[in-house]
């Protein structure tokens, strides 16, 4: 199944203890590169988690947001940093009676001041959470999932007419290339005429020889056949490649626009030239859609 490397999933669970809300966004990028944003105090499931991710996503940049809503005080331990406070209010003190200042130290004043106030971890029980939160990760990425393979369906279709518009001009300049040399000849026989003058007679046997020879530079037969079967490569992959193919196909694009730029090169026919520029744009079109397929 070709999937898409941009998607979007949200999962939600709750244990009775903890309602767990996990959101995963992907975009594209060249290789897995997995971001986990979640409070510190449940860092101790984040492997559980990346590899809960790595096994839905083969390739591609993905942010996942963990947000735990606690029912219950068990995972929350608020603690008084003690010396700090003293230290806040000896030197609060100190402000007051060495600049004559005003004011009193209330507990609103304390209570706002750095590390005070501190909430401690205390998870008694990490499997118990840790379940939690890979449950809703689990959610998240099954609709991530399921996201990704419906963008990956329309860039296959997509990839599969182009891939058939490409055949049908490899098509038509299958039929023309033969053309060329005949009319080569014919060209280069009524100018040398039309030099001489009808005074001199060219024997055919040279015009043949220098139209074999144009005949066998120009040739393309080789690489339209390899053109094509690319063609039938793209069609293989995007109907019958399972997991990560990206990296296939953006090798398969490369040798494409090799097989194009040596038809160009070669052919010396406007019309040849045409068709080319055609299937060129069609190659874009499918490079620029291959960088969004995992």
């Amino acid at each position: 199944m070709i999937r898409s490397m941009t998607g979007f999933g949200r999962g939600e669970f709750s244990d009775g203890k903890r309602n767990v809300i996990a959101e995963i966004k992907t975009v594209n990028h060249r290789y897995a590169d997995i971001s986990i944003k979640m409070p510190k105090r449940y860092s101790f499931a984040e492997e559980k988690l990346k590899a809960i991710i790595k096994n839905q996503v083969k390739r591609g940049k993905v942010d996942v947001s963990i947000i735990v809503e606690n029912l219950t005080e068990g995972d929350i331990t608020i603690s008084l940093n003690k010396p700090v406070a003293d230290q806040y209010i000896e030197r609060l003190r100190e402000l007051k009676d060495g600049y004559d200042l005003e004011g009193e130290i209330d507990i609103k004043l304390l209570s706002s001041m750095p590390d005070v106030l501190k909430i401690i971890p205390d998870v008694a029980d990490e499997e118990e959470v840790s379940s939690a939160i890979c449950k809703a990760v689990e959610l998240a990425a099954a609709n991530l999932d399921e996201m990704r393979s419906r963008e990956g369906e329309k860039l296959a279709t997509d990839l599969l007419a182009r891939g058939e518009t490409i055949k049908e001009i490899v098509r038509k300049i299958s039929e023309r290339a033969p053309k060329v040399a005949i009319e080569y000849k014919e060209k280069m026989y009524s100018r040398i005429q039309d030099i001489l003058e009808d005074k001199v007679d060219v024997p055919e046997e040279r015009i043949l020889v220098e139209a074999a020879i144009f005949a066998d530079k120009a040739s393309i037969t080789e690489e339209l056949v390899r053109l094509d079967s690319h063609m039938d490569q793209l069609k293989t992959f995007l109907t019958k490649g399972d997991g990560a193919i990206g990296k296939k196909l953006d090798f398969l694009v490369q040798e494409m626009n090799r097989e194009t730029n040596t038809i160009g090169s070669k052919a010396n026919d406007i019309e040849i030239t045409s068709l080319m520029l055609d299937a060129k744009s069609e190659i874009e079109k499918i490079r620029e859609q291959v960088q969004n397929i995992e």
